[in-house]
């Protein structure tokens, strides 16, 4: 049994680390799947709040009960701020999650899924399908394994929108935080093109997200920050921040919101930039 499982009274529990200062303890019913890939150790659990789980190097990913709040505010936001989005790239998204949301719009010509982890994918797909849904069905979809970095770096002028769906930056996805890859990930955009990316809790990584829109405003005209609750995550506020070359969020007609979704609807999209002061304070 891995480190962060541990037996209580005669019942397993995932022990997540977060920051050396706070363990956060999950009941579970069963480790329905182990592998040990050549990036990561990949458990899939079944717990008794959350249902089913990913959990990469003993931190969870996503979960049954609140996966679906992340996926459609990385995915829906993007996808109707732009005008007329058509190629669309999503780096990491092993649980294929994004891409199950980004489908929902028939406008959507091409959506290439860079995934590092293929163990990742096919776990996810055969063990939580109420996550990947029919992403990996979908002939728009094409899921390519390998570095996103180094695929970011070949590009130019590609995507109308790339979505960064990354865990947290240590290990592999450090550099996916950083002003270099940022870079890349700019010239990979169309003229017109928009940019989102997970910046992490806004109360426990307040670094995180001060740092990467401090780099994203450097080199777009137009960045905004905005914010969810996702219970599974540490502190449960989560922020995502977008960077976009033309078009502006606050602006959006969000009469294109698809309304197959069971958070995301149109106050939600519009009162989700409005930031608490004590995040107005930390990012001025």
């Amino acid at each position: 049994m891995e480190k962060f499982f541990k037996e209580i009274n005669g019942e397993t529990w995932l022990v997540e680390d977060e920051r050396d200062n706070m363990k956060l303890h999950y009941r579970l019913k069963d480790v329905i799947f182990s592998k040990k890939s050549p990036y990561q150790q990949i458990n899939i659990v079944d717990s008794y709040d959350f249902g089913r789980c990913l959990v990469l190097d003993g931190v969870i990913q996503t979960t049954e009960l609140d996966g679906y709040i992340y996926n459609e505010m990385i995915s829906h936001i993007p996808a109707v701020t732009h005008n007329e989005p058509e190629d669309v790239l999503v780096i990491g998204g092993g649980d294929c999650g994004v891409v199950n949301e980004l489908i929902k719009y028939a406008n959507l010509k091409n959506i290439d899924m860079i995934e590092i982890d293929r163990a990742v994918v096919e776990a996810c797909v055969e063990y939580i399908p109420s996550i990947s849904g029919e992403a990996p069905k979908d002939e728009r979809v094409n899921f390519i394994f390998e570095d996103g970095i180094k695929f970011v770096k070949n590009k130019n002028k590609s995507y109308d929108i790339a979505i960064v769906d990354s865990s947290d930056p240590v290990g592999p996805a450090e550099i996916l935080f950083s002003e270099e890859f940022y870079i890349s990930l700019k010239k990979s955009l169309k003229d017109d093109g928009i940019m989102v990316c997970q910046s992490q809790s806004p109360i426990f990584h307040k670094e995180v997200l001060k740092k990467t829109r401090n780099i994203l405003k450097k080199h777009f005209p137009i960045v905004r920050t905005y914010k969810a609750v996702v219970p599974s995550y540490p502190g449960g506020m989560w922020s995502f921040t977008l960077a976009s070359l033309k078009y502006d969020p606050l602006t959006a007609n969000i009469e294109k919101l698809n309304r197959n979704t069971k958070y995301i609807n149109s106050e939600i999209f519009k009162s989700c930039f409005n930031l608490p002061n004590f995040m107005k304070q930390e990012l001025e």
